[in-house]
């Protein structure tokens, strides 16, 4: 690699390593392990690609368990179907049970679709079928409406009147650190209620929001990560669907994960097709607008993809795995470079003021800070053409808190950099939109969402 990062020495890009190791496995004998990833409606994925034929166990077993992982949380799903190599079978199998290494990543997708998680061994004659789909979504911007952004350190809203933004605003809140439902509800309520009362009525009303959504009902979402579960299934579950009646009580509601929501900015901006969109924020949340110009259902959470190969990576607190995506791109990439780069915190501070601090020692010329967001653009660089491996990409475009000011730019400048220089094979470039629509456009395409009552 040309470029690499200059406070994490220890960065292993996922697209380097698979990539050195099928050129390894090619000079050996070998075969090909196929990977199936089935959700619901009998919807699937299916990858697959060379392993070594004899020996290499090891190195089969965890390259196979990081492009399972990978394949897992870019398109959910509840059972895993494998065939060309009965031992990497075995290995992920047993990965994916309640006291294995992926046991966080099996709870979680059973409590997202309801059903017990099974990896499956095949042969070539049963190995399923492909099976996709496409949604329509958005793009809707007759009449008043209502676009809510939950973000994990403050909530956006908008007010838009017949495609024209007549009122937005944000407004820090403390979601993730507040086990009361009732704390969520009304600030959410209270977002709602100021921007209807910037318009004559309330004709529709869309939502992004981090998480796993399900006919606008929450399946699993950080912000109420402190919420038990009690109180989650009892009050926030239908959350959205029973604030937004205290509006009216037909009023169309539409709640998506935030990661599409960019992804739809980015298509209505860019008034084409193929976009991914990577909100870096509290998390790093990632949609996707498909080449027919909607949803392919997938979970899209790569906040758990990995993108680091180092196993001495730093570890995600939530799902206890190394080198998450969600290290890399968020505020928490920030504050790990600042501290790798020998800056000590306020340990008082949240994470979103420690965010703050190093914007605000970008806009002092700080050398520091300049080089955090270079690191940031450096992995970003590197991780573009493991991501295009799974999403036939035309545009990638950047928004969230960490994108605010001159660092986004930063990221945004070495990044295309790396990709030109080093993956010329890839024909997009990282686009951002301008200042305001960084922190705001989430909500105001969300409120293009839900299509009017007839």
């Amino acid at each position: 690699m040309k470029y690499v990062p200059v406070l994490d020495k220890g960065f292993r890009p996922m697209y380097a390593e698979f990539k050195k190791y099928s050129e390894e496995v090619l000079k050996s004998e070998h075969k090909l392990l196929k990977i199936c990833v089935e959700r619901n409606d009998g919807y699937n994925y299916i990858y697959e690609y060379n392993v070594f034929a004899v020996g290499h166990a090891e190195e089969n077993n965890r390259m196979a368990e990081r492009i399972v992982k990978t394949i897992l949380w870019l398109v959910g799903g509840y059972k895993i179907y494998l065939a060309g190599d009965e031992g990497v079978y075995e290995f992920i199998k047993a990965a994916y049970t309640d006291k294995g290494i992926r046991a966080f990543d099996k709870n979680f997708m059973e409590r997202v679709y309801e059903k017990p998680f099974e990896v499956v061994l095949c042969d070539e004659k049963n190995f399923p079928k492909e099976k996709k789909c496409s949604l329509s979504v958005g793009g809707h911007l007759d009449g008043c409406r209502i676009g809510f952004d939950a973000g994990g350190s403050d909530r956006k809203v908008s007010a838009v009147v017949d495609g024209k933004v007549v009122y937005s605003e944000e407004v820090v809140w403390f979601p993730k650190i507040n086990s009361d439902p009732n704390y969520h509800y009304n600030e959410i309520l209270t977002a709602f209620k100021t921007a209807a009362s910037k318009m004559p009525r309330v004709d529709a009303i869309g939502v992004s929001s981090a998480g796993v959504y399900v006919n606008n009902k929450i399946m699993v979402a950080s912000l109420f990560l402190k919420v038990n579960d009690d109180d989650f299934n009892k009050k926030v579950k239908t959350m959205y669907i029973d604030v937004a009646k205290e509006l009216g009580e037909n009023i169309p509601l539409e709640v998506a994960n935030d990661g599409d929501v960019t992804a739809l900015a980015g298509a209505i901006d860019l008034n084409d097709d193929s976009v991914l969109g990577i909100a870096m924020g509290t998390s790093e949340a990632v949609g996707y607008i498909n080449d027919k110009g909607g949803l392919n259902g997938w979970l899209s959470e790569l906040a758990f993809v990995p993108v680091d190969y180092n196993k001495d990576s730093m570890v995600d607190e939530w799902s206890g795995d190394y080198g998450c995506g969600v290290k890399y791109f968020s505020q928490d990439s920030v504050i790990k470079l600042a501290e790798m780069g020998g800056y000590k915190f306020d340990e008082k501070l949240s994470p979103a003021e420690k965010l703050k601090v190093v914007q605000k020692m970008m806009t002092e010329g700080n050398p520091l800070a300049k080089q955090i967001y270079e690191d940031i653009g450096t992995y970003l660089g590197h991780t573009m053409p493991f991501y295009a491996m799974f999403y036939g990409i035309k545009h990638v475009l950047l928004l969230g808190r960490v994108t605010s000011g001159e660092g986004g730019n930063v990221i945004m400048e070495r990044a295309n950099k790396i990709l030109k220089e080093e993956y010329p094979e890839l024909k997009f470039t990282i686009e951002m939109p301008d200042e305001k629509n960084r922190r705001v456009g989430q909500s105001i395409a969300a409120a293009s969402l839900a299509a009017t009552a007839k």
